[in-house]
């Protein structure tokens, strides 16, 4: 619906990766991912329909995978489990479309329940729902779309895992995840390369404010988990290298204007940015990130108050 002069159609029988390309690629790439695995199925008639901001960082692609993967799962009484799924949606992201992103989107896709955040170990796919009560505690969650398009596909991404994996192999561990937070000093002067300091200095930091987030969470302290969604963004800009001048205006504008917290979102280079702010201060925090963007010669920003609401599910 969103794209109504590009309908497209496939026969199951000639898809490969690299057949399909555009919005199509990503049910076409799920429909081929069930077949190699072996799964039954046959065609089907899709409309696709949506209110996910397309490009923008919030996992349009692994919605519109995961609602598709569900839908035929149903359709052909194939009973794989959700987890099952996930995989099978991130298979055709990878190998389909071409994007080597991890299993979290789709995951939480599939998984994710109201009311909680998910808590996802994607090494042993294990996950835990996490409560996350804003409106309880006075507190709400801004969008705020810097209409600035990512760009996954261009290799930025993939760019990223690459110097992860080879500061990885320099170090002699599986991944930078096995680094703890009181071996990082030591680590980090072990490689010779400032850019893969940076690199590691922010998936060891990054995965101590996750544990640091859940712990939060847990205890119904959600509004502790603000300063940590900053210094989540300071490392995304610094270390990672992954912000835009959009992204890090509407993360500086949001905390001058009453944000307690606030961070980019998605794969970065553009999209989202998101702010924990007093649910009472939101629409001023969304409007001093306006006026911010105008005076800058942006484009106009768009914004909503997100809710954590549960995954694809079928609704007729």
């Amino acid at each position: 619906m969103q794209h109504p002069d590009e309908p497209a159609r496939a026969a199951l029988g000639d898809l490969e990766p690299g057949s399909v390309l555009g919005w199509a690629a990503y049910p076409a790439g799920v429909a081929w991912a069930l077949r190699e695995a072996g799964h039954a199925i046959g065609g089907a008639d899709v409309l696709v329909d949506g209110n996910v901001p397309l490009g923008a960082g919030l996992s349009s692609s692994a919605a519109l995978e995961c609602a598709v993967a569900l839908a035929l799962a149903e359709l052909y009484d194939l009973g794989l489990e959700r987890g099952n799924l996930a995989r099978l949606a991130q298979r055709a992201e990878n190998e389909f479309v071409g994007v080597p992103t991890g299993s979290m989107d789709q995951t939480a896709s599939l998984l994710a329940t109201r009311d909680h955040a998910l808590f996802l170990d994607t090494r042993s796919g294990e996950s835990r729902q996490v409560g996350l009560k804003l409106a309880p505690a006075g507190l709400a969650l801004l969008v705020i779309d810097t209409k600035a398009p990512h760009r996954l596909v261009s290799g930025e991404y993939a760019a990223r895992r690459r110097d992860c994996e080879l500061a990885a192999a320099m170090l002699g561990v599986p991944a930078l995840r096995d680094i703890g937070l009181d071996d990082l000093e030591e680590a980090v002067k072990r490689l010779n390369e400032d850019r893969l300091r940076r690199r590691v200095r922010h998936v060891v930091t990054e995965n101590s404010r996750v544990l640091a987030a859940v712990e939060h969470l847990d205890a119904g302290r959600p509004a502790e988990i603000a300063e940590l969604l900053t210094a989540s963004h300071e490392s995304l800009r610094d270390d990672y290298e992954v912000s835009s001048a959009e992204l890090d205006l509407a993360v500086t504008t949001a905390l001058g204007a009453g944000a307690l917290g606030g961070r980019m979102t998605g794969g970065g280079f553009g999209g989202c940015a998101i702010a924990v702010t007093p649910a009472s201060a939101s629409s001023a925090v969304a409007g001093a990130v306006a006026d911010a963007f105008a005076s800058q010669g942006f484009s106009a920003p768009v914004h909503f108050v997100a809710h954590a609401s549960g995954g694809a599910a079928r609704i007729a």
